[in-house]
């Protein structure tokens, strides 16, 4: 039994075939990111970390430069585009043919890191707050990540109904690669975050590709009663469940230990009936 809906992306020019779940890996060039230990903004950090992420078999960077954590301050789009120039300058020194995504609710901001760094995805966790993002990523033809951001309302049907009314404005202004992301974490309680997860395999009706990001997040740290640094056995477990509900893409800080968990799903869906 396949673990995923089969679905083709495409991703800077080049068809991807995601016939099974991959990874996308965290470069946050931010001060301010909720766990520590992502925040690369030296040189030499911002390329191991990419060289890193690559190692350990990631599909796609997913770089960050401003910091979208509860409470924190947001960073203007003059310094969010400064951070990701320094960033992107770096990583394609290294990384020349890296698959790059990167993390803004600012049209603008995606323009720049398209046109002149040759990003493949536009992530945005914002669900299109920016009234010219639809528009510009429709105009840019690279797939754009719409995330639910806000509380689940009444039930998964809520959130569904929602995300259908943002796709058919990216359709009607010719988009044509939507994933979508449930926005763990994002104006959610705790429980809201498990109602989703539990009903996440509800989401493959909507016919798209699936994001999770998961990693680390307050869902699992708080309900353990750890940090942070201590969530990763969580997160596991948060991924394996996901994947188990259709999940195609894992946006994650620790790439080794998620491929670790797609290989160990993949393995026993083989044995399902």
């Amino acid at each position: 039994m396949d673990i995923v809906t089969p679905y083709s992306i495409n991703l800077g020019g080049k068809l991807v075939e995601l016939t099974e779940p991959q990874v996308m890996g965290i470069l946050n060039v931010t001060p301010d990111s909720f766990y520590a230990d992502s925040r690369k903004q030296t040189e030499e950090a911002i390329a191991n970390r990419v060289q890193q992420i690559v190692a350990e078999g990631a599909l796609i960077v997913d770089v960050g430069a401003c910091s979208t954590r509860p409470g924190g301050e947001l960073a203007d789009g003059v310094e969010e585009c400064r951070r990701l120039k320094f960033a992107l300058e770096i990583i394609r020194r290294e990384v020349p043919d890296a698959i790059l995504s990167v993390d803004t609710f600012r049209a603008d901001v995606a323009k720049m890191a398209v046109e002149e760094y040759g990003v493949a995805i536009i992530n945005d966790i914002s669900g299109g707050t920016d009234e010219d993002m639809f528009p510009m990523v429709a105009r840019l033809g690279v797939p754009y990540v719409l995330t639910h951001n806000g509380p689940l309302g009444s039930s998964i049907g809520e959130m569904m109904h929602t995300l259908s009314i943002a796709i058919g404005k990216l359709a009607e202004l010719g988009q044509k690669d939507i994933i979508i992301d449930p926005g763990f974490g994002f104006g959610k309680s705790m429980d809201e975050n498990y109602q989703v997860l539990a009903h996440l395999d509800e989401l493959r009706a909507m016919g798209m590709p699936i994001l999770v990001g998961l990693s680390r997040k307050r869902m699992a740290y708080q309900l353990l009663g750890t940090t942070p640094q201590e969530a990763l056995n969580g997160t596991s477990v948060l991924h394996t469940l996901a994947l188990e509900r259709g999940a195609h893409l894992l946006r994650v800080h620790d790439v080794a230990a998620a491929n670790e968990v797609i290989k160990i799903v993949k393995q026993c869906s083989c044995h399902s009936a």
